[in-house]
């Protein structure tokens, strides 16, 4: 792969150095430079080079996100303008944008310094927020919203396209979102699941009392702003999760849809989609018994058959070729 600096992102709470001693090897074998930022000091322990924000994104190549999406998420953020490959590592729960688990690391390195993987595009949000006097722009990878803050009555928002009023919302919030964000606050709040081969943005309310009470799904040169209007009297902008700024009556949210903002490496992207179609199905998605199993790893399959054969057989449970089974019981 030639002379390249990998970037490290830790965890912020979460013990991740059994990952770093491993990169760390690897990038000494690789002749390769290994960085991470002064403020991540304790998180990756010695033999790490530390350096400044501003030297960490101008100097890497590649960035490793040891943590959950929302790791990878701050990672992604952090190169946003200069869109390098992130390679994310599991430490989380329930991840959507992660590959890789710790066990699988050292594989996941030697693939990619052989160029054997694929590079995921994915879009964000230009997310600019003014009041009387102020501004500024945030990026969002999965979603934006406007949220009204407990005990604090609605949001009261007028959505304006290109210029031209579309509609108004009377809610609890309002949420933006990505494609990739599709499936996070937007799907819990009901909106549909974008597919991450279109470029676009999905606007749905959560709790709608009056106004616009469904889903907007708007193309990828529509510029669109909140004009929040009368009876905001306290609520708060949610960039990825994180409140950024507080919003009240006359504030402006403008969003633009930034296309290929972040760069994902997939080294077996057919099986991370099946893996995050599961995650879905375990969370809400409807699925049949026997396409459950379909999106279920071989490996997982086989120690289902192993187990039932072990309790001397389970009532409810076949195998075809492939070592699937149609009874599930949970993994301890």
């Amino acid at each position: 792969m030639g002379k390249f600096t990998v970037g490290l992102v830790p965890h912020p709470t979460k013990s991740v150095l059994d990952s770093v001693e491993i990169i760390r090897g690897w990038t000494t074998r690789s002749q390769a430079h290994l960085v991470a930022m002064t403020s991540d000091a304790a998180r990756v322990g010695d033999g790490v080079e530390l350096v400044d924000e501003r030297t960490f994104r101008e100097r890497v190549t590649v960035v490793v996100a040891l943590g959950g999406d929302g790791t990878m998420l701050g990672a992604m953020r952090l190169v946003a303008e200069r869109p390098v490959p992130v390679l994310g590592v599991n430490y989380g729960n329930v991840g959507f944008l992660v590959e890789v688990e710790p066990h699988e690391l050292p594989e996941a390195l030697d693939r990619v310094g052989q160029k054997q993987f694929s590079l995921e595009p994915h879009h964000a949000l230009e997310v600019t927020h003014s009041t009387t006097g102020f501004e500024n722009t945030y990026l969002a990878f999965n979603d934006a919203s406007v949220a009204r803050r407990p005990g604090e009555g609605v949001v009261s928002a007028d959505l304006v396209l290109d210029e031209t009023p579309y509609g108004y919302y009377k809610a609890d919030a309002i949420v933006a979102a990505t494609p990739a964000g599709s499936t996070a606050y937007n799907y819990a709040a009901g909106g549909p699941i974008l597919s991450p081969a279109i470029a676009a943005v999905v606007v749905t309310p959560v709790a709608p009392m009056s106004g616009i009470d469904r889903s907007v799904v708007l193309g990828p040169r529509e510029q669109l702003r909140f004009e929040i209007g009368d009876g905001t009297h306290s609520a708060a902008l949610e960039v990825d999760g994180r409140v950024v700024a507080d919003v009240s009556e006359g504030c402006v949210i403008k969003l633009v849809l930034r296309r290929d903002a972040g760069q994902v490496i997939r080294l077996d992207a057919d099986r991370h989609g099946r893996k995050g179609r599961l995650k879905l199905s375990l969370l809400d998605l409807p699925l049949r018994e026997d396409q459950l199993l379909e999106l279920v790893p071989t490996d997982v399959r086989a120690r289902f058959r192993e187990r039932a054969e072990r309790a001397g057989g389970l009532a409810g449970v076949a195998h075809d070729d492939d070592t699937a089974v149609t009874g599930i019981s949970p993994l301890h």
